[in-house]
């Protein structure tokens, strides 16, 4: 099953990050993503036209976040967004970050959630 078909699952702590390997054979499946800090989070730098173009995404995107109960870091401004995922329960990353990066790439493509 593609990652983006699949449903995030709460995280209520008490298990182990992924280790930089598992991490990497995930990331294989999200190639726009880069692992950051040591493998412990995943970001994506997107360009838009415009502020309002940014805003849009944005709002897209949490919505999306706030329906699978996962709650990515955002930075945006007038032409860009920066998503920053990982788990904050257990301080790194869990399937459900990998599952939630292919989601927002189909947003960012016009495919929907």
């Amino acid at each position: 099953m593609a990652l983006h078909e699949k449903t995030c699952t709460p995280c209520r702590g008490g298990v182990e990050p992924l280790g930089p390997d598992q991490a990497a054979v995930f990331a294989r499946d999200i190639p726009e993503w880069e692992l950051r800090e040591a493998g412990t989070r995943l970001v994506r730098d997107l360009r838009f036209k415009n502020f309002a173009e940014a805003l849009s995404f944005v709002d897209r995107v949490g919505a999306l976040a706030e329906s699978a109960g996962h709650h990515p870091d955002i930075c945006f401004g007038w032409g860009y967004a920066s998503v920053t995922l990982f788990t904050h329960k257990i301080g790194g990353l869990h399937e459900n970050d990998f599952i939630m990066a292919a989601k927002i790439d189909r947003l960012s493509r016009g495919d929907g959630s």
